[in-house]
């Protein structure tokens, strides 16, 4: 699997809110960290993150949330055994015709099976 891949894994995660993925998308270490864009604070650990997935509505084999996200202006950087991904990520609530929009950075890491993120960065834009 490439970093692209990995990538769309991710998009996919979050369009299926399967909760199954998070361990097989993200490194599943006590040392991942995640920043939110709808929660102050660092999340640190696989099982923090897991709880943080949680609380947005993920289940153990995933839901039709009628929500959807997709990225846009996505940059892919490859370096030694990791890649840098930046995107701005658009998410829209089911029945909302509002997109919700911020930039995103992931880190991921090269592995035995794979690419797996290391840490996640979102934000939000203002809204105008």
């Amino acid at each position: 699997m490439n970093v692209c891949e990995a990538v769309d894994k991710w998009v996919s995660l979050w369009n299926t809110y399967d909760l199954n993925q998070v361990t097989r998308i993200f490194i599943n270490d006590p040392r991942v960290t995640y920043f939110s864009s709808e929660k102050e604070g660092r999340i640190k650990g696989i099982d923090n993150l897991i709880a943080h997935h949680k609380e947005f509505g993920f289940v153990s084999g995933g839901r039709n949330s009628g929500n959807r996200l997709w990225l846009e202006n996505v940059d892919i950087e490859e370096y030694r055994g990791t890649a840098v991904v930046t995107a701005d990520w658009c998410f829209q609530r089911r029945g909302s015709e509002e997109t919700q929009r911020g930039p995103v950075t992931l880190l991921f890491i090269k592995i035995d099976d794979g690419w797996r993120i290391a840490h996640a960065h979102f934000s939000n834009y203002k809204k105008t």
